[in-house]
């Protein structure tokens, strides 16, 4: 089922925030601290972090030079580099197209989040990728690894191009990370070093 960086079978384009802080305007102190504690739960999709790339919204596309949507954040890093779960969910599609390339799409409640351009290979609706072997209907952890960063579909370099929707609408993933960080930083004050969720370049 392609989507995403091809651009077919989208559902509503409408960026919404979801993020904890608002959450608190309308819930309860115990409720606000539950659910500002699940942000701190989630994964960082890659390792090897090199910098964001390319941000959510409308710009020039790098291949043909038209202004389009660009619903997700490019995450550049070595190729090879492991790509992590975000969230615990089962696979909803595993995807070969000629935009985003090898891609894994991921639901987990009400979200679901998608990977492209990953190294490997797409056959027979498994996902391949060194040890790891995906096909749909596979149950995943928070941070397990499910591939690798690659230079598949359309792309200029080796990146993790990372989409997010919450009901069908798409969210700024960049905005998830700043969430997670700020949980982070709340719950886990004697943490020494703070997950690195890098900066727009």
């Amino acid at each position: 089922m392609p989507w995403a960086c091809s651009e077919r079978r989208r559902r509503s384009l409408r960026p919404v925030a979801v993020l904890a802080a608002a959450a608190a305007l309308t819930l309860p102190p115990r409720a606000e601290a539950n659910a500002a504690y699940r942000w701190a739960m989630g994964s960082f999709p890659v390792v090897g972090f090199n910098g964001y790339t390319s941000p959510f919204g409308m710009r020039i596309h790098p291949l043909s030079g038209d202004l389009r949507g660009h619903y997700g954040l490019d995450i550049a890093a070595p190729l090879g580099s492991p790509v992590l779960s975000w969230w615990g969910g089962r696979v909803t599609a595993v995807i070969r197209d000629g935009g985003c390339g090898n891609g894994v799409e991921i639901t987990s409640g009400p979200y679901e989040h998608l990977y492209c351009h990953l190294a490997g290979s797409v056959s027979g609706g498994t996902y391949r990728s060194g040890p790891v072997v995906l096909r749909e209907g596979q149950w995943v952890r928070t941070g397990q690894l499910i591939g690798h960063v690659g230079l598949t579909g359309s792309t200029t370099g080796p990146h993790l191009h990372w989409g997010l929707r919450y009901r069908g609408s798409w969210l700024d993933p960049a905005r998830v990370l700043r969430a997670m960080a700020e949980s982070r930083r709340r719950f886990q004050p004697l943490q020494r070093r703070t997950p690195n969720v890098g900066q727009l370049r």
